[in-house]
């Protein structure tokens, strides 16, 4: 996995606001799209996901992190190679879902955009690009900062337990970004402010590919 410029990173940062709280989801209409397209296991992993959301909007941030964390890292890691023939890509989380495999940019953007739906304050969420140590490779995890200035917890598919940054020496942050701005990090748990994601004039691919929008009236 390589790093992607800066510009094709941020064009993901407005997905998480894709609908607003008072658009319902048409659940039958969601599901018949993942009968269609993948098979009957891909409808039962997305009712599954969506219990997720239903069941945790009352619990507290940490139960919805760990919830949310377990429920993804069942799924399988695979290349885009493998998966998608293509040396990048970034699957939305219904083509993660319904493939139950991705990479780490799969994993960490599905768990990222369950947490926005579950009412997760933006602020409290970075996407992470890391260099880890183990794999002599760069990865995406998922980092949540309980308070700005707080060492962040770390989601991972690598290691599925919960740790801080601190806790993560494998780790070497690179820079982190979520649907408002953009770090460069030189220390686990702190960050440069670098940009908003507000100057974005142009959403990606990626944002077109997003269907779950498709699903709410």
């Amino acid at each position: 996995m390589r790093i992607f410029s800066l510009i094709s990173l941020l064009l993901l940062l407005g997905l998480g606001i894709a609908h607003t709280a008072s658009d319902k989801l048409n659940l039958d209409k969601l599901l018949n799209y993942m009968q269609t397209t993948y098979d009957e296991n891909a409808v039962k992993r997305t009712k599954a996901w969506r219990r997720i959301i239903e069941q945790n909007h009352d619990k507290d941030e940490l139960e919805q992190i760990k919830r949310v964390n377990q429920f993804f890292n069942f799924f399988e890691f695979t290349t885009d190679q493998q998966l998608w023939q293509q040396n990048d890509y970034w699957a939305t989380p219904i083509e993660f879902i319904g493939e139950k495999a991705g990479d780490c940019e799969d994993f960490s953007i599905a768990k990222y955009f369950t947490l926005i739906e579950l009412g997760m304050p933006v602020e409290k969420l970075r996407l992470t690009y890391v260099k880890a140590l183990s794999l002599n490779q760069f990865h995406m995890v998922l980092a949540y900062y309980p308070k700005p200035s707080a060492m962040p917890l770390i989601l991972d598919n690598i290691d599925g337990e919960i740790k801080p940054a601190s806790a993560r020496k494998d780790l070497v942050p690179v820079f982190s970004f979520n649907a408002q701005k953009l770090w460069l990090n030189k220390q686990k748990g702190r960050g440069q402010l670098v940009g908003s994601s507000q100057q974005l004039d142009s959403w990606s691919d990626l944002t077109s590919r997003y269907q779950l929008t498709d699903f709410f009236e």
